[in-house]
């Protein structure tokens, strides 16, 4: 077994924020490599995120993203199981970025929203986006509604 260094932990822990305790066991689990702690760690909280998702989530935001000096405008439902989480700044982050999203690829339905490369890194899509927050906040979130707003266009009823 490797001996793992207070130093890798502190140095997982602000590149993942995850806790000492798993932070440690990733570490060990990966006999001491970084990289793959963290990937272990994202692996750990996907698993996580999967038991999150039959929860409740009645608490949350609506969050609004407006471009092109008003011409385009997204707006976003956001849910989560608690006003506190709602109420953080990573969710509102999230609802944030998602609004955005929403502003610049318009989606036909929730479903499709979901399925969209995210904006700022292609290579995941809205719906695994969701699912780090999931593992980070550690609470439900859910997409309640998304709507996308252009000026001259009218929005399917």
């Amino acid at each position: 077994m490797v001996k793992i260094s207070l130093q890798k932990i502190k140095q997982l822990r602000l590149q993942t924020k995850a806790g000492v305790m798993d932070c440690r066991q990733a570490l060990e689990a990966t006999d001491g490599a970084l990289s793959k702690a963290a990937e272990w760690l994202r692996q750990k909280g996907m698993t996580a995120a999967g038991k999150r998702v039959g929860r409740r989530a009645s608490a949350g935001l609506i969050e609004t993203y407006i471009h092109h000096q008003g011409q385009v405008a997204g707006v976003v439902e956001l849910n989560c199981e608690t006003d506190f989480v709602a109420r953080t700044d990573e969710f509102k982050k999230l609802a944030h970025e998602l609004a955005m999203q929403v502003a610049a690829m318009d989606a036909p339905s929730p479903v499709a929203f979901l399925k969209q490369p995210y904006i700022r890194d292609p290579q995941k899509t809205i719906a695994e986006l969701i699912k780090e927050a999931i593992a980070k906040i550690g609470e439900n979130i859910v997409v309640g509604q998304a709507a996308r707003f252009a000026v001259g266009q009218k929005r399917p009823k």
